[in-house]
């Protein structure tokens, strides 16, 4: 009898692996799956996308010569559970076989039972001895990270929590609270942290719209722009909702921008059940112009999205040096629009969810040396319980490796801009 988890972890990783699709647009394109289901195949395709160089570094001594793409999927689907997932032998190894055998592949099967059973001998034993950091991240990465290389490419081999932001006002969901001495923390930023697998709609307030789903480190960018009541405010590039959300329960006057007519039905979405009132707008954010100037813009712009390789591990292996290559220019072209919708004395907060300094610090310094804007540093007061996110140069920076004891946190670059004239 076929697994659907295991059926659906395969579909996923096929996509990824073999057809260069992301991960959740892979996860919205599969159908009939039970969310149990779905969710667990999505948590071993991920699992098996975050650790690809240690699992086959613990397969390829077992294989004679390397087999079809379709099959070595399946042998990492096998090893990942059996190293990674403590799933019991014969459920791993059976499960393979089985998923083998629905996919036309079973003249393989024979094979993929008996290099599973060898591994399932060792178990997590396996992996000992094994460079693991290095081996699951990419050589153009490691070089790029330098010195914190091998720190972030360790966090990024974990699960990330689930952390949430809270409406102004409201109560943890007693979910939350019951876990809070064991595995929920609130954290000193503000957000509220759950261990990994949470489901978020079957949390109390979900539906009541008394809380959203956003990275500790995501939640700084809103709250660095420090919006006050009945400021104009636009929030650029603005899909799924969250930094949107947050500035509006502020008391800020915000205007929404998003481009991708898929992206924006979410955001749409996400704000309706938030109970807020958003102007949103579906343009180019590069060539959308305002009635009226702005006091504050917050731009999330988009990026190569490396640091958040640990909820994306599909990232390890779709993103490519050319690709930020590619996004600088559109980065650039952004920030210009942004000065341009600004009021003299207003503030840009410019972030990206990236650890490449070409597309963070890069970017200010060219932004600042062709517009009339000049940087705002932080300080250690502006990030409670964060002061190692402020860089020399007043700018935030996170990366995974960051509150290890807590779970860590995605990596983020955000600085500070003011229009002076």
């Amino acid at each position: 009898m076929s697994d659907p988890t295991r059926e659906a972890a395969y579909d996923l990783l096929t996509a990824t692996l073999e057809r260069h699709r992301p991960l959740e647009e892979a996860l919205d394109a599969l159908s009939g799956l039970e969310p149990r289901d779905r969710a667990a195949g999505h948590r071993l395709a991920a699992a098996v996308l975050r650790r690809t160089g240690s699992l086959d570094a613990v397969l390829e001594p077992l294989l004679k010569k390397a087999p079809p793409p379709q099959v070595m999927n399946i042998l990492r689907i096998g090893a990942a559970g059996l190293i990674l997932l403590d799933t019991p032998r014969h459920a791993a190894v059976a499960t393979a076989v089985e998923l083998t055998r629905s996919r036309g592949l079973a003249p393989f099967s024979g094979l993929v039972n008996a290099v599973l059973r060898r591994v399932s001998d060792t178990g997590a034993a396996a992996l000992e001895g094994l460079d693991g950091p290095r081996l699951d991240t990419p050589p153009w990465l490691w070089t790029a990270w330098g010195n914190e290389a091998r720190a972030i490419a360790k966090a990024n081999t974990q699960e990330a929590p689930l952390d949430l932001s809270l409406r102004p006002g409201a109560a943890p969901p007693d979910e939350v609270l019951a876990l809070l001495t064991a595995e929920a923390v609130a954290l000193p930023t503000g957000s509220w942290r759950c261990p990994a697998g949470t489901r978020v709609m079957e949390l109390e307030g979900f539906a009541r719209g008394d809380l959203w789903v956003q990275d500790a480190a995501a939640a700084l960018p809103a709250m660095l722009l420090a919006a006050k009541p009945g400021e104009r405010v636009a929030d650029l590039c603005a899909a799924p909702g969250g930094k949107t959300a947050q500035l509006a329960m502020t008391g800020a006057h915000v205007t929404a921008i998003e481009s991708n007519p898929l992206r924006i039905v979410r955001l749409r979405e996400n704000l309706a059940r938030l109970r807020l009132e958003v102007e949103v707008i579906q343009a180019d954010a590069a060539l959308w112009q305002p009635p009226a100037l702005f006091d504050a813009v917050l731009l999330d712009a988009p990026c190569s999205a490396t640091g958040t390789i640990r909820r994306h591990p599909d990232i390890l292996h779709l993103k490519r040096p050319r690709d930020i290559q590619g996004l600088v220019p559109q980065q650039d072209r952004l920030i210009d629009a942004a000065f341009a919708m600004l009021k003299p004395g207003g503030r840009l907060i410019y972030a990206v969810c990236s650890l490449q300094p070409e597309e963070g610090a890069q970017r200010v310094a060219a932004a600042t040396a062709r517009l009339d804007l000049r940087t705002e540093p932080f300080t250690a007061a502006d990030l409670p319980g964060l002061p190692e996110a402020v860089t020399r140069q007043g700018q935030l920076r996170t990366t995974p490796a960051m509150w290890p004891h807590r779970g860590g946190m995605d990596g983020f670059f955000a600085a500070r801009l003011v229009r002076f004239r």
